[in-house]
């Protein structure tokens, strides 16, 4: 019987790991087989974490916060949660592989997807042209013209990323005006390399083997014209990997997993939710390592309590 099962390896995971670990409650943290670390796993650099003046790659960060969780003593463990029974004084996760944990209490800290586009032919070209990681991918697309579809920090981010390795990219964005950072902003429209593509959305990707181009379709007018590419990055948002829950939590109408207040407890007693699968509007590293501690610190106290009861 486990005191405390933490579900996510992201920043807040792994922040909870470092709090109920340091609290003596040994937590088993269950990571995902095949994208363990979060979303920080396909960042470059990250300028904003503090203790990091010059910034920090992504994937080191969450390196050396798994690496400080499992100096205090949580477990991890590479799998993925295929069921959870949350009714009653023990909660049961079951992992894809059969195995069954029980535990007292859960902290479920899954994050959020990649939001697709929704259109014909973009998971047969996934892998092959069409990616949602320039971090992962961009050193395929060497000397090509490319393009990144959205308008946020991470878009902007993808593109200049892009530009170590492309000749140019292309911002397309269905608006006229973007939701990204200033600095972030400033650092796209600086660069030679980018052209934005303003009230523009895609509506087909083409190619048989690999992409070459995708009809855009002008928000205003609704004029259609192609263009010619050779990749197609989408960094159009997330959404919170809530599909676990569903009927057994209560969400928010973003979609979210509700919790109380400021705190982190949710519908279900002895069940906790943190980081960017209950914040639909900060979605930061710090805000979601900060929402672990949280997590962390609620469930300790609900262990106290329930002994003492």
């Amino acid at each position: 019987m486990h005191q405390i099962i933490i579900i996510g390896s992201g920043p807040a995971g792994f922040t909870a790991g470092i709090y109920a670990a340091r609290a003596g409650l040994e937590p088993l943290l269950i990571a995902s087989s095949v994208e363990p670390g979060g979303e920080l796993m396909n960042t470059t650099d990250v300028e904003n974490f503090p203790g990091f003046p010059e910034g920090i790659q992504g994937p080191e960060l969450m390196e050396k916060i798994q690496s400080q969780a499992e100096r205090f003593g949580t477990k991890v463990l590479y799998a993925d949660v295929s069921e959870l029974d949350l009714d009653g004084d023990v909660k049961r996760v079951t992992t894809s592989d059969g195995e069954v944990y029980e535990t007292k209490t859960v902290i479920f800290a899954t994050g959020s997807a990649y939001r697709k586009l929704g259109i014909a032919d973009e998971e047969r070209l996934t892998g092959h042209g069409v990616s949602w990681c320039a971090t992962c991918d961009g050193f395929f697309f060497r000397e090509k013209t490319i393009a990144v579809v959205g308008g946020g920090d991470s878009a902007m981010e993808e593109a200049t990323f892009l530009t170590r390795f492309a000749d140019k990219v292309y911002v397309i964005h269905r608006r006229d005006s973007l939701k990204a950072s200033k600095i972030m902003q400033q650092r796209a429209l600086d660069n030679e390399k980018i052209e934005f593509v303003w009230n523009s959305e895609v509506t087909a990707i083409h190619g048989e083997g690999e992409v070459t181009g995708v009809t855009l379709r002008d928000t205003v007018t609704g004029d259609s014209s192609e263009l010619e590419i050779g990749g197609l990055f989408v960094a159009i948002g997330n959404d919170p990997r809530t599909h676990l829950v569903h009927g057994k939590l209560d969400l928010t109408d973003e979609g979210t997993i509700a919790v109380d207040g400021r705190s982190s407890q949710t519908s279900v007693s002895g069940v906790f939710a943190a980081g960017d699968v209950v914040d639909p509007t900060y979605r930061q590293a710090i805000t979601a390592a900060a929402s672990g501690t949280v997590a962390a610190l609620d469930a300790e106290h609900y262990l106290a309590a329930t002994e003492n009861s």
